[in-house]
């Protein structure tokens, strides 16, 4: 999915499980509720966590929809799914909110079709599954500096949220997860290896004089890990990460105030920054591609493509301003 949030009702349970639904007529093991159960019990063994969490949102967001009402997948037909598209455009929810929702259901659907479980009524051919481009912001290099020169030693969180994101900035706009994933152990002769969460692939980096500074402000835990963001290894290590997250974005922007800049901030910007600044510097595609870790040069033009995007807008409105 895109950068942005998806918001979605939580259910019942911290554990995450669905509230109890009432059962379609006839062979339950058809269900939709009960079928969506099952794939995310799945991706749960099979390590994919995230992947079990937008699972679940989803569940979560189309039962409300429901009203708890189960039902069987032969009774999805376009006109339920244009309903149901409907009533979270009327809560406000943006296109790409949407079409995450609808892309996990045409999923799970499709997955039901090749089983032999119900025919194809292409039930979502009149709703948008499709990705917006969104405006992806960055911040140039004197930007950055301004971050972090600012003396915030008067409040530690702010002055650990601007750490955090110029440890990512300074790791090729390393993401969130994998630095708190960090093992003291991937730090080895001068060198930072470790795989990306979200694909499995292996990226090495040099250890920089910037990267020392930051973690050498802190007391090294007792854990495994190498920055201070899991403090515990009691099983709620991704809970930790989750809840340091959204503590470090909300600090963050307190950090860009004081920056001045003209922004909001949070910890995504600086994988967006560097990048730029990278283009900037004429440094090419191909090696700006390995430094995100990207699959293919592809990816990373259009990357970069919806940063230039929103420059143009910039420079538009420079020309426009004494029109």
């Amino acid at each position: 999915m895109t950068s942005s949030k998806v918001k979605y009702r939580s259910s019942n349970s911290s554990e995450g499980k669905s509230t109890p639904s009432r059962s379609p007529r006839g062979n339950k093991k058809q269900s939709v509720f009960n079928f969506i159960r099952t794939q995310i019990l799945l991706k749960k063994q099979l390590g994919k966590i995230r992947s079990s969490e937008t699972y679940q949102a989803t569940l979560n967001s189309f039962m409300h929809f429901r009203k708890g009402i189960d039902l069987s997948f032969e009774m999805i037909d376009s006109e339920l799914i244009e309903r149901y598209e409907a009533e979270l455009r009327a809560k406000g929810l943006s296109r790409n909110t949407t079409s995450f929702y609808m892309r996990i259901l045409r999923t799970n659907y499709k997955l039901t079709v090749e089983r032999g479980l119900t025919q194809d009524r292409h039930p979502f051919k009149h709703v948008y599954c499709g990705i917006d481009k969104t405006i992806k912001r960055s911040l140039s290099l004197s930007e950055i500096k301004r971050i972090k020169e600012l003396d915030l030693s008067r409040k530690p969180v702010w002055d650990y949220a601007r750490d955090m994101f110029i440890f990512s900035f300074c790791t090729r706009g390393m993401s969130f997860i994998d630095m708190a994933y960090l093992k003291k152990s991937d730090l080895k002769q001068g060198y930072l290896t470790y795989r990306r969460k979200k694909t499995g692939q292996l990226l090495a980096m040099e250890w920089t004089r910037q990267m020392q500074e930051i973690l050498d402000k802190y007391q090294p835990n007792s854990t495994q890990y190498l920055l201070p963001i899991i403090a515990r290894e009691d099983g709620n290590e991704r809970r930790q990460y989750q809840n340091q997250m959204m503590k470090i974005n909300r600090h963050l922007k307190h950090v860009a105030h004081l920056a001045q800049l003209s922004a909001p901030l949070s910890l995504y910007y600086s994988r967006h920054s560097w990048a730029t600044i990278a283009r900037g510097k004429d440094i090419p595609i191909a090696v700006i591609s390995e430094g995100l870790g990207h699959d293919s040069e592809t990816t990373t033009q259009i990357y970069l493509d919806s940063i230039q995007s929103y420059e143009v807008d910039k420079a538009n409105r420079e020309i426009l301003k004494d029109l």
